[in-house]
């Protein structure tokens, strides 16, 4: 049987983005395959939610670069939902903390190396401690870039070059939205093949740095209520002022589609 590629998953195209639908399974398989391939360039991953598509919105040069990445995932439950009432469903949430922490486990297994890009400024040692703790077996380096880590700048090259020479399968990138996806679209095409995922506050949560909603509050699509209650000072604006335009993006999408359809009636 020929191996699942991205081809073989339909993509909706919502909010500027052509995301996979794809569940959860099928995106491991997807990752996984992925990650074998060599010769380069890496591929890229980015895992969507309401807050990365309300910024997007209002950054289009960036916004065409990150939907050039090789896979497009939703992360957040309201876009499973907004793509339901547009038409166009998505099958699954798939979000960057579940990857990272079923490929961290995969890759113990299959004793692939891996590179991790954030976390605080000298904390490897650290880090490395929690991962042998939770991952036992991962071959993982771990670089924590400066406070002031310039994606495009002297310090992004110098961290790409310590990766490339390594050649990981995996390049977990935890710097948040939008310095991973710079650094991730800058790199790609010189690593020598793998996956470079851009997955956040992600390896913060596998490794129990910060507390992640219980199950049944993510299934309500109230994990951002989880967020903000547990950090209001730095959230609040994100919250409660940001991200509420998205109701405003999805009338805009459902207004397009309306267009589209009289047009080609």
């Amino acid at each position: 049987m020929d191996q699942e590629s991205s081809r073989d998953v339909p993509a909706r195209a919502l909010f500027g983005l052509r995301i996979l639908s794809a569940d959860f399974n099928q995106a491991m398989r997807l990752l996984g395959a992925a990650a074998l391939e060599t010769g380069g360039p890496a591929r890229i991953v980015v895992t969507p939610n309401v807050d990365h598509v309300v910024r997007l919105e209002r950054d289009a040069p960036f916004k065409a670069r990150y939907a050039s990445a090789d896979f497009i995932f939703a992360d957040g439950m309201p876009i499973v939902w907004a793509s339901r009432l547009l038409g166009r469903p998505l099958a699954q949430r798939v979000t960057g903390a579940d990857l990272f922490v079923a490929l961290c486990r995969q890759a113990a297994q299959a004793r692939w190396p891996v590179s991790l890009v954030g976390g605080q400024p000298g904390a490897e040692a650290q880090l490395q401690t929690l991962f042998q703790s939770v991952y036992p077996g991962l071959d993982i380096d771990i670089c924590c870039p400066s406070m002031g880590f310039d994606p495009l700048g002297a310090e992004g090259d110098r961290v790409a070059a310590r990766i490339r020479a390594r050649a990981p399968r995996l390049v977990f990138v935890c710097l948040g939205l939008p310095k991973q996806e710079q650094w991730a679209l800058r790199h790609a095409a010189a690593f020598p093949g793998g996956v470079l995922l851009c997955v956040g506050a992600a390896m913060e949560f596998a490794l129990g740095l910060r507390a992640r909603a219980p199950r049944w509050v993510q299934g309500l699509g109230a994990e951002w209520l989880w967020r903000l209650l547990s950090d209001p000072s730095h959230l609040w604006r994100r919250y409660l002022l940001d991200d509420p335009y998205f109701l405003i993006l999805c009338w805009r999408e459902w207004r397009r589609a309306r267009t589209t359809y009289k047009d080609d009636a």
